[in-house]
């Protein structure tokens, strides 16, 4: 069987990359671009730097901006609708996860209008055509939704969130600048991090990982177990470390797939709202020990590459259990929690467990697991 790898056309990497934006847009002639960003980003003059360079460059653009933390199907309509109404021709996502996913069903349901519900795009949908261009700016340090061809949207009414995987919808250029991530407040930058260390990590042990996969992943572990700390101290070196090793774990995790921890994290922003990365962190190390015996020698690399000491002196239990310990000190020392405790309610648990299970990104975890598995992992943090 061939094993696919789909990536952005070009993308633009270090600090004043987004000043590549405008050269772009002009040579693949575009006339009018949809800028989505949400209001916060609007607010602090961080969608601005982008926006500036447009009305500098005489660029037409609308600005849409009602983008939810966790974008909702209603978002993704009336984003349709701006579209549509401004008679663009490309969107300029500017972002963390939620303007980039939001961005993604946009341009998907403008070239394949059949899926305007949204709800048909879950899965692996049977889009027939590649979306209207997105031009992707992110300014979290995680998702890599810029390089990837996942995005999910949140189903308030069915009070879930579903994931959609289409290699239709990856943005055409990505500009990964460090200096629009520099705004991002410490515990955004912390849980934001730790999602793209989930990424990695996952993407690493994973059912579909190969040797190009793993390629990315183990250095994506390197350059965010070294950066992290840094970046959330708002240094410099830091900042520059998360941009590029967030890209890097995207560029592997978007082709291979991910797993329960995941699968989890979904459900918990979906019931409570949790920030999709603290919900992602909290559940790592918890999720990386149940699936240590199903992972060969993997955790020894992971050790490694988080920077543990005497990996090679060490037999196969104590490096899987010294690669669990780095990831929950990591977390720890950029202060995400330990426990879930006043997040979920004992009473949901079922519930989250079903809906967990039914997550697009359960079967690529390396170990089966089951819905009283995914019980006891919750219940293991309610300690």
């Amino acid at each position: 069987m061939a094993n696919r790898f789909v990536l952005n056309e070009t993308s633009y990497h270090g600090e004043g990359a987004v000043k590549e934006i405008v050269g772009e847009i002009k040579n693949r002639g575009f006339k009018k671009v949809l800028v989505a960003s949400d209001p916060d980003l609007v607010k602090f003059g961080v969608t601005a730097k982008v926006t500036d360079l447009l009305d500098g460059a005489q660029i037409p653009y609308v600005l849409y901006s009602n983008i939810q933390a966790n974008p909702t199907i209603e978002n993704v309509k009336e984003g349709v609708k701006a579209y549509r109404e401004a008679g663009a021709d490309a969107i300029v996502a500017i972002g963390g996860g939620s303007s980039m996913d939001t961005s993604k069903a946009i341009a998907i349901i403008i070239t394949n209008p059949e899926f305007e519900d949204v709800r048909s795009l879950e899965g692996v949908a049977p889009t027939k055509n590649p979306c209207a261009p997105i031009l992707a700016v992110p300014t979290t340090a995680g998702t890599a939704a810029e390089v990837t061809i996942n995005y999910v949207i949140t189903d308030v009414e069915r009070k879930r969130k579903f994931v959609c995987v289409d290699v239709h919808d990856i943005p055409v250029v990505a500009f990964v600048d460090p200096d629009m991530m520099s705004s991002m407040p410490k515990g955004l930058t912390a849980a934001t991090g730790m999602d793209a260390l989930t990424h990695a990590i996952e993407g690493y042990i994973t059912k579909g990982a190969w040797e190009l996969s793993d390629m990315f992943h183990i250095k994506a572990i390197e350059i965010i177990a070294r950066s992290l700390r840094s970046a959330v101290a708002n240094e410099k070196e830091g900042r520059e470390g998360m941009a590029l090793g967030q890209y890097v774990a995207g560029m592997g995790f978007s082709n291979v797939g991910l797993g329960v921890d995941h699968s989890m994290a979904h459900t918990l922003s979906a019931y409570y709202g949790t920030p999709h990365g603290k919900a992602c962190a909290i559940l790592l190390p918890v999720v990386m020990a149940y699936n240590a015996d199903y992972t060969g020698e993997k955790y020894r690399d992971i050790a490694k590459a988080m920077g543990v000491e005497g990996v090679d002196s060490m037999t196969q239990d104590e490096y899987r259990k010294a690669a669990v310990e780095a990831v929950r000190q990591l977390g720890e020392d950029v202060g995400i929690p330990q426990t879930l405790v006043g997040i979920v309610k004992e009473e949901d648990i079922p519930a989250l467990a079903e809906s967990a299970y039914a997550d697009a990104c359960r079967p690529g975890n390396p170990r089966e697991v089951t819905v009283k598995d995914i019980e006891a992992l919750f219940h293991s943090l309610m300690v």
